[in-house]
């Protein structure tokens, strides 16, 4: 298979013509006018897999899973397997079994020797925990991880409990990446209090430098909806309420969740749906004082 003929750039040396042809197959570098190979070694860019198959398509099992944060060992580490045979498939015999089985105990305890490796690999598994438990994407739990691993590298974790720092780097994940958690959510997640993880999220937020991008409280909206089991018509109507207060600037410095969960009590009153304070307040986790509060500034942009 003939290759990457180059009409310009590298020349041959023995008639300088710039006619160079790459033979993949057989890794040469020759040139097409007089024939003269350059060089016999060239660098295989292609794709690390071979195949095998009789159809002859690309097979990608050799190259193993991809790396990810969310693995102590990034999943780049190897463990040996729990079945006892040879490479043949035959039985073990019972003093290499033995053997074998004390590799494994060994082999498992040096993926993990320093306290550092054993605390990444507890937190790691406590966020793949809540991954189900707050019905998180894969995305948030990754970025979380890799905020835990910078927490570790400042030593932010001496001294501090596992629990209450992975609670604040979900958190973070969760105000990065743009998804509707609040505190309290991860809180009784978590089993932990509020007042906790605030405290730790101050601290990774401040020595970490993390740049949190501003909450739209729209995000919000059908999440208390839902909970609160109301119609599609007053989420729409929610939605155009808090588009109007964005341009009018008065959702700045708000919490979104109690701005979103105002324009729904509104917006349940606009298309007649009978909810009350207390059934929104207990859906979005906002008090009923916050919810009559931001109705007053919402009401005044919407008689403007």
């Amino acid at each position: 298979m003939l290759k990457n003929t180059f009409t310009t750039g590298p020349r041959c040396p023995a008639c300088t013509n710039n006619k160079i042809v790459t033979d993949h197959d057989t890794g040469e570098l020759f040139c097409g006018n007089c024939g003269l190979v350059i060089t016999d070694k060239v660098t295989d860019t292609n794709a690390e897999w071979r195949s095998f198959s009789k159809d002859g398509g690309a097979d990608p099992t050799r190259t193993g899973a991809p790396t990810s944060l969310t693995m102590h060992d990034r999943g780049l580490s190897t463990i040996i397997g729990a079945v006892n045979k040879d490479a043949s498939g035959k039985p073990l015999s019972t003093s290499m079994k033995s053997s074998i089985e004390r590799l494994r105990t060994w082999d498992s305890r040096s993926q993990a020797h320093s306290s550092a490796d054993r605390n990444l690999r507890q937190a790691l598994n406590e966020m793949s925990k809540l991954k189900d438990k707050l019905a998180l994407t894969e995305t948030v739990i990754e970025k979380a991880a890799y905020i835990y691993r910078k927490a570790l590298e400042k030593k932010l974790v001496r001294g501090r409990s596992i629990q209450g720092l992975v609670a604040a780097c979900l958190y973070a994940a969760c105000r990065n990446t743009e998804t509707p958690r609040t505190l309290q959510d991860i809180a009784d997640g978590m089993n932990i209090r509020k007042k906790d993880i605030a405290r730790c999220y101050r601290l990774i937020f401040r020595e970490l430098e993390l740049k949190m991008p501003v909450v739209d409280p729209v995000k919000g909206v059908s999440r208390i909806a839902s909970v609160a089991d109301l119609s599609e018509k007053s989420k729409r109507k929610a939605v155009e309420i808090l588009t109007q207060a964005k341009d009018t600037g008065l959702v700045a410095g708000k919490d979104p969740m109690g701005i979103a969960a105002a324009s729904l009590y509104l917006a349940c009153i606009s298309t007649g749906e009978i909810k009350s304070q207390k059934e929104i307040s207990e859906a979005s986790g906002i008090t009923e004082v916050t919810i009559r509060n931001r109705c007053v500034g919402l009401r005044k942009m919407l008689k403007n």
